[in-house]
């Protein structure tokens, strides 16, 4: 998909389609705080493995904070996103799927 390389704070990609896995793994920064995707959901699990700053999660009904060596499950079908709150945020959001499939629910 080209136009995942266009995506805000999204620094690349790499799909399991193309490593014959199932998994795809973005790489994701973000040097301001309040950034963040829109409120979204896939159809499949998806984990954020933060590696530097902090985010406040929205995972469905919960929010949970997150910072340098959490890990934060978003499941399958429930409505989730995330804003920094801490810059520089660096993290690796791991697509348990073969690829990136994701309903935006914000405009």
């Amino acid at each position: 998909m080209s136009d995942l390389k266009h995506s805000p704070g999204l620094r690349g990609h790499v799909t399991g389609r193309d490593l014959g896995c199932g998994v795809t793994v973005l790489f994701v920064t973000a040097d301001e705080v309040g950034k963040g995707p829109k409120l979204h959901w896939h159809p499949y699990d998806e984990l954020f493995v933060i590696r530097r700053g902090r985010a406040r999660f929205t995972v469905g009904e919960e929010v949970i904070e997150g910072g340098p060596g959490d890990v934060i499950r978003g499941p399958a079908h429930v409505p989730h996103r995330f804003e920094v709150i801490e810059a520089p945020y660096e993290a690796q959001d791991i697509h348990l799927n073969e690829t990136w499939i994701q309903t935006d629910i914000e405009d």
